[in-house]
């Protein structure tokens, strides 16, 4: 499959200045996909920057019923590769075909929605209709401003994949920018002294990165979505069905590469006996569906790459050292690419890495509480906010 590898800038695909390329393999089957994305340099950011700055006069006098109308075209165009786009995100970082566009849904319905906002931006502000619908690009650009997009490094396919919809939609030249990158042109954008605000999302560690850089230059806004370790609490009178299939297929959509994903389980103790042995079994049952991520009957795929892979597997080579009980799971999955069998943790200390710290993968812990206040405190133990509080 042909993929596009250069920068997205001014409505053109061009050549990075850097000469420094990405690696995309295929987690599926650790294939090779390309060796060649390029990389933004210091002198493609400010060409970038240059080009939204260009941009952003026309864009926000640009009449509100105009943008509406150009952003659902580029909704319709979206809808139509869906197919492709969902290919790209598949075979760079193992998303299931059939969760990818679920996915690129989610994206159509935000610039759908902020389509319709664009004429009502001055006073009273409006209700969202989800919480699946936020997205950065689509308010922005619904509200006059102009944008610079850097795709994850580990799945910059689709987004580059992207350009040329944004194009042919009718969006003016300048007005969307996409680059590639690591945590060096993440820098060079937080640093930059004509950009405005930024919006991260990513690891705490990095967060801290983006505001310390942010602050360091011109004092831009941000806006951080960082990591979480959410807990998930089962009362004893809750339905056991429908917990398990939260606390199960629920939290291992994308195989638990999810930010906000339920990865501690609490459950009070009457109910937990019944309850931890249905989760194990959803969570084999699981395991025996994780198949190749191409096809459109895969609910569950492998990790983005062998980083995350190694990642994860030492998180679980930890806990077993240290005593930890396997449930289930815990090993690789297979002899190729990078899969992991959905794991469960039971009843880790509450100062180990696997309760404390975000795996990023289908692991989840498991521990019994008492009480409610029990449950509250145990749930708060933890420095992460981002979906649960």
């Amino acid at each position: 499959m042909d993929v596009q590898t250069k920068l997205f800038i001014k409505n053109e695909y061009v050549t990075s200045s850097s000469g420094e390329t990405l690696t995309i393999f295929n987690p599926k089957d650790d294939s090779l996909v390309t060796d060649k994305v390029q990389t933004a340099g210091e002198r493609d950011i400010d060409s970038a920057v240059a080009a939204a700055k260009a941009a952003f006069p026309k864009w926000r006098r640009t009449p509100s019923g105009q943008r509406s109308a150009i952003m659902l075209k580029y909704a319709d165009l979206v809808d139509q590769h869906a197919d492709q786009i969902a290919r790209l995100e598949s075979i760079a970082m193992g998303q299931p075909i059939s969760i990818a566009k679920v996915m690129i849904g989610v994206q159509t319905a935000s610039f759908r929605y902020y389509a319709g906002l664009t004429d009502k931006i001055p006073g009273q502000s409006y209700p969202e209709n989800g919480d699946g619908i936020v997205k950065m690009i689509a308010p922005a650009v619904a509200a006059g401003n102009t944008f610079i997009f850097k795709s994850s490094e580990k799945s910059p396919l689709a987004v580059l994949y992207l350009g040329e919809l944004f194009k042919q939609a009718g969006f003016p030249p300048g007005v969307v920018n996409l680059i590639s990158g690591g945590g060096k042109v993440g820098s060079l954008l937080a640093s930059h002294m004509e950009i405005a605000k930024i919006s991260f999302t990513g690891s705490a560690a990095s967060g801290r990165l983006v505001q310390i850089a942010a602050a360091k230059s011109n004092l831009k806004h941000v806006s951080l979505e960082l990591g979480g370790k959410s807990p998930a609490i089962v009362f004893n009178d809750a339905n056991v069905e429908n917990a398990v299939a939260h606390n199960s297929h629920g939290f291992l959509v994308n195989s638990g590469q999810v930010c906000f994903a339920g990865s501690r389980i609490l459950v009070q103790s009457n109910i937990a006996p019944r309850f931890i042995e249905a989760l194990k079994a959803a969570f084999i049952s699981s395991s025996e569906k994780m198949d190749d991520p191409a096809s459109e009957a895969t609910v569950f795929g492998p990790l983005a790459d062998k980083a995350q892979y190694d990642r994860v597997m030492g998180f679980l080579e930890g806990a077993k050292q240290d005593g930890i009980e396997v449930l289930t799971g815990g090993v690789r999955k297979g002899e190729r690419g990078q899969f992991v069998e959905p794991t469960i943790l039971m009843n880790p200390d509450t100062n180990n890495r696997v309760y404390t710290e975000e795996i990023f993968g289908p692991v989840v812990t498991v521990k019994t509480f008492e009480t409610e206040e029990e449950a509250v405190e145990m749930a708060n133990s933890t420095t992460y906010g981002l979906g649960g509080k």
